[in-house]
């Protein structure tokens, strides 16, 4: 998984670019909400053959398909999100910085996961 930080008032289609940088490992199928719904987007992710995994907007004019299938497994990435919001202070950003406020992130990451690890 990984954490970046963006301003607030930036959508989720600008924010994007920080999110697919090149150094990342390539992925088989980009799952994501409608708010990625834009033609760059599913021309990049077409161009970088991975499949896009977006519903449209209701505003779209050309109707784009999705696999119903694939796209309920985007549940666990937003349950994911719901367990990490538990955690009190990264749902209600007491740090003032960055840093701290990733490192939480992080930290809460590790520490929902250690149950599954130990066996």
């Amino acid at each position: 998984m990984r954490t970046d930080i963006a301003p607030g008032q930036t959508s989720d289609y600008l924010g994007f670019d920080l999110m697919m940088d090149n150094n990342l490992t390539e992925p088989a199928v980009l799952m994501a909400d409608c708010g990625y719904d834009a033609d760059r987007i599913r021309q990049t992710m077409e161009q970088r053959d991975i499949l896009p995994q977006i519903p449209m907007r209701k505003s779209r004019r050309m109707r784009v398909g999705v696999d119903h299938t694939l796209h309920r497994l985007r549940n666990m990435v937003e349950r994911c999100f719901n367990k990490l919001k538990n955690a009190r202070c990264i749902a209600t950003r007491y740090d003032k910085t960055a840093e701290s406020f990733l490192a939480f992130i992080d930290v809460t990451s590790i520490r929902l996961r250690l149950p599954h690890l130990s066996t």
